[in-house]
C-alpha cells in the first residue's frame, strides 16, 4: 500500500520565538509545495515556541519534542500532555536519542510515554538507533529489536497505524557520517517486520522514517528505499530554504 511520504523537522535547542515565528510565516508557502508534491511535513520546535508557531501556520503539523508521561504533578521543568493539548499541539517526538543519551530515557519510559499518548489520542514518533559502539559490535538490530519492542508494548493494533517511528543510528546525528541507503533500507525494514510480529498486517500502514544526517543532496536516495517512508532531520530543517530543497528532491 501508497504511505505518504513524511519529512519531520526537529529543531532541538534552537530558534528564539521570534525566530520561529519567521519560519512559521515562510512555512506557509513552503507547506503548499508540499502539498503540491504530495509530502506531508511538519516540525518540532521548543516548547516556548509551540503556540507561537502553531499560530502563525494552524496548517503545519507541528509537534513538542518530547512530554511527560503524568498528566500533572511534581515534576519540576516536565511539560504534560494535557498542557501540549491545550494549545493545539498532537504530535510528539519520543525517546530521541539525545534524550537518551544526556537525559537518562529508556525504553520503559518511552513506553510510558507512548502509553500515555494512546491514552490522549496524540501522534508519536518514536526514535530508535544503535550508537557507533553498538553498531560496530555488530549489535544494531538487537538493539533496535529491543527498543522496538518494549518501547512499542501494550499498545493497541488500531493505535499502531498513527504511530510513526523514526530509525536514527546514533552515530550518524548531526555527525556528517550517513548510514547508507541499504543500511537505511535494512533496518527499516526490519522494523516493519517487528511491527508485523507483534500487531499484524498493521505494519503496512506504519511510517517508518531515516533519520541522521539527512540532506537536500542524499534525501532522494534515502527515500526511494521500499521501506524508507520519509526523514526525520535535523539541521537542514532549521532553515525554510534547505527545507524547500528537501521537499524538492524528493
Amino acid at each position: 500500500m501508497a504511505r505518504r511520504k513524511l519529512l519531520f523537522g526537529n529543531w532541538k535547542m534552537n530558534k528564539t520565538i521570534a525566530e520561529s515565528k519567521a519560519f512559521a510565516e515562510e512555512s506557509k508557502k513552503l507547506l503548499a509545495f508540499a502539498k503540491e508534491k504530495g509530502v506531508d511535513i511538519g516540525v518540532a520546535p521548543v516548547y516556548l515556541s509551540l503556540a507561537a508557531v502553531k499560530e502563525v501556520n494552524p496548517e503545519l503539523t507541528v509537534a513538542a519534542e518530547n512530554c511527560h508521561f503524568e498528566d500533572h504533578g511534581a515534576f519540576t521543568g516536565e511539560i504534560a500532555i494535557p498542557m501540549l493539548k491545550e494549545i493545539g499541539i498532537d504530535w510528539v517526538i519520543i525517546g530521541h536519542s539525545e534524550r537518551r543519551t544526556y537525559f537518562a530515557e529508556t525504553n520503559e519510559t518511552c513506553n510510558k510515554k507512548l502509553l500515555a499518548l494512546q491514552a490522549a489520542g496524540m501522534t508519536p514518533i518514536y526514535c530508535v538507533g544503535e550508537t557507533l559502539a553498538e553498531y560496530e559490535a555488530g549489535k544494531t538490530k538487537e538493539v533496535v529489536k529491543e527498543q522496538v519492542l518494549k518501547g512499542l508494548k501494550g499498545l493497541s493494533k488500531e493505535y499502531m497505524e498513527q504511530v510513526v517511528i523514526a530509525y536514527e543510528p546514533v552515530w550518524s546525528i548531526g555527525t556528517g557520517k550517513n548510514a547508507s541507503k541499504e543500511i537505511a533500507q535494512d533496518i527499516c525494514g526490519f522494523i516493519r517486520e517487528l511491527v508485523r510480529g507483534e500487531f499484524g498486517d498493521v505494519a503496512d500502514k506504519v511510517r517508518i522514517l531515516y533519520g541522521g544526517s539527512v540532506k537536500p543532496e542524499n534525501v532522494h536516495d534515502y527515500l526511494l528505499q521500499k521501506d524508507v517512508d520519509g526523514a526525520l532531520v535535523g539541521g537542514a530543517s532549521l532553515k525554510v530554504e534547505s527545507f524547500k530543497q528537501l521537499i524538492e528532491n524528493i
